[in-house]
């Protein structure tokens, strides 16, 4: 085949693609959600990921002009979704090419789409028109994409667990009747003939209770033995995933493979909600999940398989519906501080580098210090974040030299501005979403000294 000199710039981002999907396997991703008033632009989002983080793909859930502009030419692959409300209309090859050439041919190749996801979740959240649709417009849009010369962009759609009938050990799992034989068994057979992924988000943040509370977030545990495979478990993620491709299994197509769309862990919630949320636990789980999917041992029954995987989510969402936990699951804050580390930073401590000093040459001392109309719990949370990155909280906790005032403003300007000074007193490191301040004046008492 002969092509013609203007085709060079698309044949060569074509090659760029194929080189960053090839060589990016074995990245961790995020899903990077907008419902929040307070976000960042897309751009300075994504040069954020490129440069400050390892993190080299995304999942956005809606196909944003926006987001997909600013991800052009910055190799970080992009997957989006199609709404669910539009499932019932893309089931034909022409409609499915038009919404093709709409909202992905625009934009590809300079932006690396990966996925295009069918919908989010549809057989949990239905209605059945959306069900019965799911698999035809799967179908549609993966022959539109050929059609329109995207072959690199694979198919697929996202589950939730509630695919899978309750069982207690992996080996006992399989589909929901009804769902299995009449929707997942010819998904998957596209899946198979297509060489794509079967998505699932597998959720241990849905399955805490205090006594699975160490296998939830990855802590040592004696391990949940199956009898029937005579496999141990050692944390719930390996338990779901297992669960699912036994039920994969027991359909015959236990050779597709299997990608994670989202999993994650909550850094806040209700009252209701502890202490299942909290900075601790998210940290933990996130921190461990990183490690284990790094670690590429894969589960008992998948030894040595490492599912790509995508962290939900970017950014603590406060528009979000539900409980305040629905609000609480970003790594980071809207201002790019994280919430808490998982080892994703580039030159981060948490990632094995230690923290450069900033200080500028011939610069007065400086002290980080809450804002004044900060609200109590978002004081809360910043002591929270900062006694989890590391630094001594004990002078603020009872008995010890600066409890006194005992109040969660001169607590969390305490911890805050240990915080800042273990980060080199760089400016951003008093950020706190906005809510802290640097000043030249010792806010030390006789009985409490800050770190200075």
């Amino acid at each position: 085949m002969v092509f013609a000199s203007h085709d060079a710039p698309r044949l060569a981002a074509v090659a760029l693609l194929l080189l960053a999907t090839a060589s990016a396997v074995h990245s961790i991703g995020v899903n990077y959600g907008t419902l929040g008033d307070n976000l960042p632009p897309p751009a300075q989002v994504a040069q954020f990921l490129k440069d400050k983080t390892t993190i080299d793909r995304i999942k956005i859930f809606d196909v944003n002009p926006d987001i997909l502009r600013a991800f052009a030419n910055t190799g970080i692959l992009v997957a989006v979704t199609v709404p669910n409300d539009q499932i019932p209309s893309l089931t034909t090859p022409k409609d499915a090419r038009r919404w093709v050439s709409t909202h992905i041919k625009p934009f590809y190749p300079d932006t690396h789409i990966n996925y295009l996801i069918v919908g989010n979740e549809v057989l949990h959240w239905g209605p059945q028109n959306l069900i019965d649709n799911l698999v035809a417009a799967m179908k549609a849009l993966h022959k539109a994409l050929h059609m329109e010369g995207m072959n690199e962009i694979a198919v697929t759609t996202a589950h939730s667990l509630a695919i899978l009938e309750p069982s207690d050990l992996p080996s006992l799992a399989r589909f929901r009747a009804g769902w299995d034989v009449g929707v997942l068994a010819p998904m998957l057979d596209f899946h198979r003939h297509t060489k794509t992924p079967f998505m699932v988000n597998p959720y241990p943040f849905f399955m805490y209770s205090p006594e699975k509370a160490d296998m939830a977030l990855f802590r040592p545990n004696k391990g949940l033995f199956d009898k029937y495979t005579r496999r141990t478990y050692g944390n719930l993620f390996d338990f779901l995933m297992d669960s699912v491709y036994v039920s994969m299994k027991k359909l015959g197509y236990g050779d597709v493979a299997i990608s994670v769309g989202e999993t994650g862990w909550a850094s806040q919630g209700e009252v209701f909600e502890q202490p299942k949320c909290s900075v601790e636990n998210a940290a933990a789980y996130n921190g461990a999940l990183v490690k284990h999917f790094g670690s590429g041992r894969g589960t008992p029954l998948m030894p040595r398989k490492r599912f790509e995987t995508y962290i939900f989510a970017l950014f603590n969402e406060n528009q979000k519906t539900g409980s305040l936990a629905e609000k609480n699951l970003g790594l980071f804050r809207p201002d790019f501080t994280p919430v808490y580390d998982v080892g994703i930073m580039r030159g981060a401590a948490g990632a094995g580098a230690a923290p450069a000093k900033n200080i500028p040459i011939g610069m007065g001392k400086k002290w980080c210090v809450s804002n004044s109309d900060t609200s109590e719990a978002v004081l809360q949370s910043n002591i929270n974040y900062a006694c989890s990155q590391g630094i001594d909280c004990k002078p603020i906790q009872e008995g010890g030299a600066c409890f006194t005032p005992n109040t969660l403003k001169a607590h969390a300007s305490y911890a805050m501005n240990a915080y800042f000074h273990a980060q080199g007193l760089n400016p951003h490191s008093c950020d706190f979403a906005g809510t802290g301040v640097v000043i030249s004046t010792d806010p030390s008492t006789p009985a409490c000294k800050y770190v200075a």
